[in-house]
């Protein structure tokens, strides 16, 4: 088991002023070891804090957790300045230590710096700045429809933070999916505790000695924590958890977090279709799958699992897909500076099982040493198949043929809701004949991987492959409370009086007048 695995108009230049003595507590924080207050970053160059806590509860975590509490109580994260400074330190640690990420990550996977650098810092700093950007936007009191009762009244919707948030993270992208949340959660106000997968060990040292120099430690803490630890870790009431990882796992994180009733957001990938019509250009399919799957050599929760096609179509697909891995990897992808290895030695094992699978028909070469599988494609692979039972999280791709469009949406169907489906059609009719019978978290059409690549589109999973959405403005969302609120106006009480007793059905005709809701228009069934 792995669970490693006020106003908003605020401009950075018209700095916060929060009363002394708020109501929550609100006010210059006191949570340094000095007792004195610390602007944002001012924690920067002291180095990681150390999370050996010693708490009288019997629970490690209890005093790291009750400390981030209090510095949100204090309200030291709210204001927009604040906010806008610890972004900004992350855009410097992505940039100073940039190569120290490249380095990790081939240390921990041998994944390729273009891919590396594509998808652990470009779309985080595109994700951080799209944030940057946008935040004042997004920070603001949103006003809403009044009826005619509230007409000189406010009604609005008010941008709150949880509170302390944790996020939970794995392997197959270490610093991309740590920080794609940690954004949206410090955007929207929140205390954040992260903790990174153990697997990536490497990496999980850059994370935990090199971040927390980067922000506020009263506010923000990095935890490394094997399976017995983040259990511990889940005991302590959060208010907000956010996790990345297996359905197996995630049922756990959810059922810890009942306790407190705790919300949280899961993302748990699942077996992601990819149908390809035969009325479609098959060298471009075959380029765009075969980087899609073998990209991080299968590493990543968005790659297509396996394709559905007809008998015809896999016949011209084969051909295409070995050449396109040829044009990618080289004639031998095990001496390519472009193919990266799989992670560990535990899932190394766990995906070379796999190819026990069908027949293999490209690649199926391996070297344990190396944590080496070659690009594979299985044809002849039954529904009832290993490699058809589980997420493959490695660089292989099984073909199941199926005779029509709607042979292979019931196939679809039978399994659990994926994270996303692909289709590959010329016929934009195919297309939306999938999208509209099929259920899935996200849907991408003639292409892989390239939706996540969008700030603009909601990402995330729907029963089996997640709950919640992130990405942009749906991250800061996801870590932000709607809270509603009504101002009335304190003058004309005689039409208060209206609704209060001794009532009449004079007096209820009026209420209704003032305060229902009409249907404005028919709809004709034909």
């Amino acid at each position: 088991m792995e669970i490693g695995s006020s106003s908003s108009h605020l401009s950075v230049q018209q700095p916060l002023e929060l009363p002394r003595q708020h109501p929550l507590g609100y006010g210059k924080s006191s949570l340094t070891s000095s007792g004195a207050s610390k602007a944002p970053g001012a924690d920067r160059g002291s180095g990681k804090r150390s999370m050996n806590c010693s708490a009288t509860s019997g629970n490690p975590y209890t005093e790291l957790v009750s400390r981030l509490r209090a510095a949100w109580l204090s309200g030291k994260t709210r204001p927009m300045e604040y906010r806008v400074a610890q972004l900004e330190a992350l855009g410097r640690f992505l940039d100073e230590k940039k190569q120290d990420i490249l380095d990790a990550l081939a240390s921990d996977m041998r994944k390729p710096p273009f891919e590396a650098e594509f998808c652990e810092i470009l779309l985080c700093k595109n994700e951080l700045n799209d944030t940057l950007n946008k935040l004042g936007t997004w920070m603001k009191d949103e006003h809403v429809e009044k009826n005619l009762a509230t007409q000189l009244d406010s009604a609005f919707i008010h941008k709150d933070p949880y509170g302390v948030v944790l996020i939970l993270t794995p392997w197959y992208c270490p610093i991309h999916i740590v920080l794609m949340p940690l954004i949206g959660a410090i955007a929207a106000g929140n205390c954040v505790i992260v903790k990174p997968s153990e697997i990536t060990k490497n990496t999980e040292r850059l994370v935990a000695e090199a971040l927390p120099c980067y922000l506020d430690n009263d506010c923000f803490a990095v935890v490394t924590a094997g399976v017995e630890e983040t259990t511990k870790l889940l005991e302590n009431k959060f208010d907000y958890i956010f996790f990345t990882g297996s359905p197996s796992v995630g049922r756990i994180v959810m059922t810890a977090a009942a306790k407190h009733l705790t919300p949280v957001t899961l993302e748990l990938g699942g077996k992601n279709p990819c149908y390809v019509s035969d009325s479609c250009e098959v060298q471009n399919v075959a380029r765009r799958v075969a980087w899609g799957r073998f990209f991080n050599a299968g590493q990543t929760c968005v790659a297509p699992d396996y394709i559905l096609c007809s008998v015809e179509m896999q016949e011209k697909l084969l051909p295409a897909l070995r050449e396109a891995i040829t044009e990618f990897y080289g004639p031998n992808p095990q001496e390519s500076p472009d193919f990266a290895r799989i992670v560990g030695d535990k899932q190394f094992q766990r995906v070379q099982a796999l190819l026990s699978s069908g027949r293999v028909a490209i690649g199926g070469q391996t070297d344990e040493q190396e944590r080496y599988i070659a690009p594979t494609v299985l044809v002849d692979v039954q529904p009832s198949d290993p490699v058809m039972q589980e997420k493959i999280f490695g660089p292989i791709l099984p073909i199941i043929t199926v005779a029509s469009v709607d042979e292979a949406i019931n196939l679809i169907n039978t399994y659990e809701r994926p994270l996303v489906v692909y289709v590959f059609s010329s016929d934009k009719k195919v297309m939306n004949h999938v999208l509209e019978w099929t259920s899935s978290g996200d849907f991408c059409g003639n292409d892989t991987l390239m939706h996540v690549t969008l700030t603009s589109l909601p990402f995330g999973g729907i029963g089996n492959s997640g709950l919640g959405k992130y990405h942009g403005k749906f991250t800061f969302d996801t870590f932000t409370h709607l809270r509603s609120c009504l101002h009335r106006n304190m003058a004309l009480e005689t039409i208060n009086t209206l609704r209060y007793p001794p009532y009449s059905p004079q007096k209820l005709g009026l209420v209704r007048l003032a305060s229902e809701v009409k249907r404005q228009g028919t709809c004709t069934l034909l």
